[in-house]
Parts: C-alpha cells; structure tokens; sequence
C-alpha cells in the first residue's frame, strides 16, 4: 500500500527510529512494534490485507473521528494505537467510509497520528 502522512512530524514518527523512541519516552518494545507495523501496511496489497489480521484490531472510530480507524501498535492492552484514514485513488477520502465496501479497493492510506488512547 502507499503511505501518506498528516504532517512531516507524523512521518518522522513512523519512519525514524528516533523519533519513535522520542515519542514512546525511551520504550524500545513500542518502537519496534511500530516499525514493524508500519513495513506490514507497505506490503499489504490493499486495506483488507490489514483487515484480515487479528493482532492488528483494525477498528472504526467514532464522534469526532468518524472515518477515521486505528490500529494498535502493539497490542489491546497498550494504549497506543497508529490513526489512519482510507484514501481513493485520487486521495480523497471515502464518504461514507464503510471499511467492509471499501477495503479491497483501499491501496492508499494516510497516518494521521500515532497517539495514546484518550489523549
């Protein structure tokens, strides 16, 4: 899949480990998990691949963020959780977003934030 990025912080994040580690506060477990998640969504072929993978718990969010969905970096029990919104070809976003329609399609996403839950 092709990776966008809200900003060039976002990306900093995602793609250095050192930025990573600056934002997990030194947390080398966090860091890897996020390296590794990032270089599964560049293989995937498209959105459904992500989908399909338990540990990921891709899942819509709600309110404020609605279109938006979230993986966790690492895992259910880590607050950390990598926010992403699907993009068509064109890279616009999906209106609606229904992840079940779409995800086969969705071969472009962007990171809009790597966050702890709830901040």
């Amino acid at each position: 899949m092709k990776i966008r990025y809200e900003s060039k912080t976002v990306e900093k994040q995602c793609t250095s480990v050192k930025a990573a580690n600056k934002l997990f506060g030194g947390q080398k477990q966090l860091t890897v998990s996020l390296m590794a998640r990032m270089e599964s969504l560049k293989a995937a072929t498209n959105l459904k691949d992500i989908v399909l993978m338990p540990a990921f718990h891709l899942h819509a969010l709600k309110g404020n963020f609605s279109g938006l969905f979230a993986i966790d970096v690492k895992s259910r029990k880590d607050k950390w959780r990598i926010i992403l919104r699907p993009l068509d070809q064109e890279e616009n976003e999906f209106i609606p977003c229904n992840i079940d329609e779409i995800a086969a399609y969705v071969t472009i996403i962007k990171i809009e934030k790597v966050s702890a839950h709830y901040e």
